[in-house]
């Protein structure tokens, strides 16, 4: 009996261990960590660290968030963060310099692209509307190309883009 039970606490320890080594190597998530840095042309270092949920198959906005109306945290696992060096104008709106938490709503014609000052968080469950710092609008158009994994991109001239799947959602900074 004795042997049953040191083999059943042995194996629950491993399975333990196991499962917080993978909790904190965010690599082996299923929507691993990614992060994009660019020096635009004003001089201000903007940066995106999120996590990248595939779509294996699944359709965005009935099976996948994002789903209309509702506040998604533009990514997976904690909260997307929105990060500059420097005060900048956001589709010609002011955005101090600072971390922010990169929230959305989806709509098939708009996209509310959300700055909250809440960024350390698990996805969007606490998020506060209250606490929101900017809101712009953008508008999704279709991708040139397929793209598995949700993507952010910065170029130096300060234009954001997610790609993910047909979707393509672009907007401003400077």
């Amino acid at each position: 009996m004795k042997k049953i039970v040191s083999t059943a606490m042995l194996l629950a320890g491993l399975f333990i261990s196991c499962t917080s080594e993978a909790q904190q190597d965010k690599s082996k998530r299923p929507s691993p960590p990614a992060l994009v840095t660019q020096t635009i042309a004003s001089g201000a270092v903007v940066s995106i660290d999120y996590s990248q949920p595939s779509v294996k198959g699944r359709t965005i906005g009935k099976d996948l968030e994002p789903k209309d109306g509702e506040v998604w945290r533009t990514g997976a696992n904690e909260a997307t963060v929105f990060e500059t060096s420097k005060a900048l104008k956001i589709e010609g709106k002011e955005l101090p310099a600072g971390k922010y938490g990169l929230f959305s709503l989806s709509g098939a014609d708009s996209w509310t692209i959300i700055f909250n000052k809440t960024w350390k968080q698990w996805g969007a469950g606490g998020y506060k509307q209250a606490d929101d710092v900017l809101r712009i609008t953008a508008k999704p158009q279709k991708a040139e190309a397929f793209t598995e994994k949700m993507t952010f991109t910065i170029d130096k001239n300060g234009l954001v883009t997610l790609l993910w799947a047909d979707l393509k959602v672009s907007f401003t900074v400077e």
